[in-house]
């Protein structure tokens, strides 16, 4: 049983991980939560289980603690339990401290003081001052390291809460001898620069503050969460606030030192962090001096972590010259041009490398435009080991062929040999490219260009060879149209006043044009289309020739008749654009000859229509409107502000129609429809009657043919909503569309209705659900419709619930079978699945008091429609549910001297709660009909009248 518990959580918090929405849906965040604590209290469950629902918490505690009231009695609750764990149980112990912190924190309990955050806090602070480890020590510094990242994580999300804690936190560093003083040793570096921080953020004897602060051993500092600091990261001097003060700061400096003395005994992680924190305290005390890194230098020059050399990059930002010299920056360059070459490094390493030296902060201003510049250091003679090659994977290549352009192009103007290898690199691309290279060295190829372009487009003597080589190149593979369109369009963005775009352009225009009709095809032509409507965008390139081009290929080729839609779309792309050319006018006759061409050549109606529609535009529209018409976007100037004719005016209010138009509140409501109980006897006509052995046989055969017994019909009456414009009163075409909230049902189909009048009777419509585990669910509801002025709306209804009882349909047997065979089928059902394994079936008895009532008037009001039979001698009564898609739900109903028993037998034990629930729905109305009954003696009309009491 502890096995079948613990692979049914598994599953649980395997859903609710993979979509806490999805999983809640059928269910509520408090009632998950309860059933995750009633769990955790459960002394049978084992220590896996419990972390298992532990992660949880852990994971989404905002979804399952979503106010600070229920994240503090979540939070009392998991202290309690921590407090009755045995102390063996150290791993349960630690998630139970990290599931406590992400509760406090993410619930906003530390903002308001909670009970429980306080506690919470001395649990934790007397976790690190244990220091016995109770004679086991390498297992109880687990749960100490625990403590102490719970309370660093405090700390950095309420900077300052352990300002008054400084010379405890310090001494247990101090005595910690074992790997966990590097976790004492990071938070009390952590404590003390936020507690510097908000000590500067004061006004007014801050040397004593501050030598208060380092002796402080007082309670956690509340206050400060009041006012919560922000974080703050050091990216320059301007943003790191400055602590002023007098003193020497002995004591402080003295800290710092030894902490700097210490730090080759963390973890190069844990050797970062200190870093950062100390760089940060330094730059925010001015008596302190960044020379007290300088020991710390050499050592962090050496190393190959890329974590520490974050951190030292870190102080050449903050400290600049105060720290490093021109021989320790001449080092550092050297030290990172030979890391981003490294034979051992992995490439993600070496192009990080390449960044740094990028970015490397130099001791002099930064350019106006706010960019850096390459350090002057950088000189090409340092760069030659890192000039690219055909070898190098694309990432490292692109980044070399950057860092080498920026070197050269600040180099001496007469010395190109540096320009000339990076074009010849070039060159070696295109080669690769032009002899059908892999999809990755094309994209490379096109990426090296554009970085070429980005540094040396003022270079006339390499840009001319560029374009010649990449025309070339188109010659030969059209397919990289897509690629030379893209380099166009990023070469005009980033190279405003380059005309080299624009030189491209037209000599692939010229190509283009130029090619004889016997080398073209189909799938070329259309390539070649997509560059001239590239080029018929540009106002300085005359269009003449592209017209011409186009014109002779559709007269003299079989384009029209096999082209297609596509290759038919294309061309008009092309005289789309020209359309809104400047030069217009010089190419009008060519231009209306070629539409009024595929007017009537083009096999494609769609075409034709199209081409009729432009040649009608161009021929009758001025060029003002003819920009207006065409014009995208909402930003086309006064030509699309003004009417321009009168097709504009029409359009206008055309456009109002064919817009859905969103109603400001809901317009529709959907009402379930209350159907009437049947009341008719349990007949004895002339029924087919089964063998006792052929009717569950024959009963599941039917389940065989497709779609047996799968729909449920939800009845509901669509009606107005009160209070509504008269606008709404009349709607025409009413299509419902309904959306899932969860993955237990299939998609449902749209619902239609003809009209609905607020004066009229309500129409009723059936919703098809098709259950795939019947469960409870809520479908959201919108609907568009028609009001009688021919506008279209959108709105919104109220969620339709689809409650556990809607779901019920009686026994899905043929009318045939007799009252005998239904009750055989019935007492075999449940004896199969009383002997199915407990791990689908279930069985379970539910009691309840019937008082004054009549049990068979209660079965008749709220079971008849799935009852069997019924024995009035014995009050036996026996009732069947079928779920679909092909679930069961047996019950026995008994009449005992004090209590009514209904036991239950189902083939689905997932829906045991839901039964339950139901049934204390149906008695909790008898049991309130009975307390609201008064009996009264009599009553005369000519009496006083007589007073009762209801209690």
């Amino acid at each position: 049983m502890a096995t079948t518990a613990a692979s049914s959580w598994s599953q649980k918090i395997s859903a609710f991980s993979l979509s806490p929405s999805q999983f809640l849906s059928s269910t509520t965040s408090e009632c998950f939560l309860a059933e995750l604590l009633h769990e955790l209290r459960d002394d049978k469950a084992s220590e896996n289980t419990k972390i298992l629902l532990l992660s949880a918490l852990q994971e989404y505690p905002n979804v399952l603690c979503p106010s600070p009231v229920v994240g503090e009695e979540t939070a009392l609750d998991l202290l309690a339990i921590f407090s009755q764990t045995p102390p063996r149980f150290i791993n349960l112990k630690c998630h139970l401290m990290l599931a406590l912190t992400n509760i406090l924190v993410c619930s906003s309990c530390l903002d308001k003081q909670a009970n429980a955050a306080e506690s919470f806090l001395d649990l934790l602070f007397e976790t690190v001052q244990d220091t016995n480890d109770h004679k086991d020590g390498q297992t109880f510094r687990s749960l100490r390291a625990v403590a102490c990242d719970c309370l660093r994580e405090v700390e950095t999300c309420f900077p300052g809460m352990l300002s008054q804690k400084l010379e405890a936190l310090y001494l247990l560093k101090q005595q910690e001898m074992t790997p966990l003083h590097q976790a004492y040793c990071v938070l009390y570096t952590l404590s003390l620069k936020n507690a510097i921080h908000l000590l500067s953020q004061q006004s007014g004897g801050v040397d004593g503050d501050l030598k208060g602060m380092l002796t402080g051993n007082e309670g956690f500092a509340w206050k400060v969460i009041e006012n919560p600091l922000p974080l703050f990261q050091v990216s320059s001097m301007e943003q790191i606030p400055v602590l002023q003060t007098t003193a020497d700061c002995k004591e402080l400096k003295s800290i710092i030192s030894l902490l700097l003395e210490e730090s080759y005994l963390l973890t190069p992680v844990f050797q970062a962090a200190l870093l950062r924190e100390l760089v940060e305290v330094v730059a925010m005390v001015q008596a302190l001096s960044p020379a007290i890194f300088k020991s710390q230098l050499l050592r962090l020059f050496g190393t190959v972590e890329v974590t520490l050399l974050h951190a030292t990059l870190l102080m050449k930002a903050v400290f600049t010259d105060s720290l490093f010299t021109t021989e320790d920056e001449n080092f550092f360059i050297k030290r990172l041009v030979g890391m981003a070459q490294h034979p051992l490094l992995s490439n993600p390493q070496k192009l990080f490398y390449m960044e740094c030296i990028l970015h490397f902060p130099e001791n002099r201003p930064i350019s106006c435009n706010g960019e850096e510049s390459l350090p002057v250091l950088v000189t090409p003679r340092l760069a030659t080991s890192l000039l690219p090659t055909v070898f190098n994977d694309s990432s490292t290549m692109l980044g070399r062929l950057r860092l080498l352009s920026l070197v050269y192009m600040e180099a001496d103007e007469d010395d190109d040999k540096g320009v000339s290898y990076l074009f010849d690199h070039l060159m070696a691309l295109h080669r690769i490219v032009d002899n059908h290279g892999t999809r990755e060295m094309t994209v490379t190829f096109f990426r090296a260009a554009f970085t070429f372009l980005s540094y040396f487009y003022h270079s006339e003597k390499f840009i001319s060879d560029l374009t010649g080589r990449l025309c070339e190149l188109y010659s030969r593979h059209c397919y990289l149209a897509p690629n030379i369109n893209n380099l166009v369009d990023r070469a005009q963005e980033c190279l405003g006043e380059s005309s080299w775009p624009i030189q491209l352009l037209k000599a692939l225009q010229t190509r283009i044009v130029e090619l004889p009709l016997p080398q073209l095809t189909l799938q070329s032509f259309s390539w070649h289309l997509k560059v001239l409507g590239r080029v018929a965008r540009e106002g300085q390139v005359p269009q003449r020739n592209t017209l011409c081009f186009l014109l002779r290929v559709l007269i003299n080729s079989s384009v029209c008749k096999a082209g297609g839609w596509q290759l038919g779309n294309a061309v008009l792309a092309v005289c789309r654009n020209l359309l809104l050319h400047p030069s217009l006018d010089q190419v009008f006759i060519e231009l209306a000859d070629l539409l009024q061409h595929m007017m009537h050549h083009y096999e494609e109606t769609d075409i034709q229509d199209h081409a009729r529609f432009y040649y009608t535009l161009l021929t009758n529209l001025s060029r003002e409107k003819l920009s207006g018409v065409l014009a995208k976007g909402p930003d086309v100037g006064p030509a699309k502000v003004r009417s321009l004719s009168s097709i504009m005016a029409e359009s206008d209010g055309l456009s109002s129609c064919l817009t859905i138009h969103q109603t400001k509140q809901s317009v529709l409501q959907l009402v379930k429809v209350q159907e009437s109980r049947m009341h008719e006897a349990l007949g004895e006509g002339k029924y087919m009657s089964l063998e006792n052995e052929e009717v569950i046989k024959v009963y599941q055969e039917q389940f065989l043919s497709p779609g047996f017994g799968s729909e449920v019909i939800l009845k509901c009456h669509l009606t107005h909503m009160e209070d509504l414009e008269e606008l709404y009163h009349r709607l025409f075409s009413i299509c419902l569309h309904f959306d899932l909230t969860d993955s237990n049902y299939d998609e449902v189909s749209d619902v239609t209705v003809p009209c609905l009048f607020k004066d009229r009777k309500p129409p009723v419509i059936q919703l098809k659900l098709k259950p795939r585990q019947p469960y409870p669910t809520c479908l959201r509801a919108r609907a568009v419709f028609t009001t009688e002025d021919g506008m279209s709306w959108y709105t919104k209804l109220d969620d339709v619930s689809v409650a556990f009882p809607d779901i019920f349909l009686p026994l899905p047997v043929k009318l045939d079978w007799s009252q005998e065979s239904k009750e055989q089928l019935f007492d075999q059902i449940w004896r199969c699945t009383c002997s199915e394994e407990p791990s689908q079936s279930a069985t379970s008895l539910y009691c309840f008091e019937l008082r004054d009532h009549s049990l068979c008037d209660l079965i008749e009001w709220n079971f008849h429609p799935y009852l069997i039979s019924k024995d009035l001698k014995q009050d036996l009564y026996k009732v069947l549910f079928f779920l679909p898609p092909q679930c069961h739900v047996l019950l026995k109903i008994t009449n005992a001297e004090d209590a009514v028993q209904v036991g239950i037998v189902t083939d689905n034990w997932k829906l045991l709660p839901y039964i339950n629930s139901y049934l204390q729905n149906i008695t909790n109305k008898i049991e309130k009909h009975a307390e609201t009954a008064v009996d009264v003696p009599f009553c005369r009309i000519d009496d006083v009248p007589c007073e009762i009491q209801i209690k």
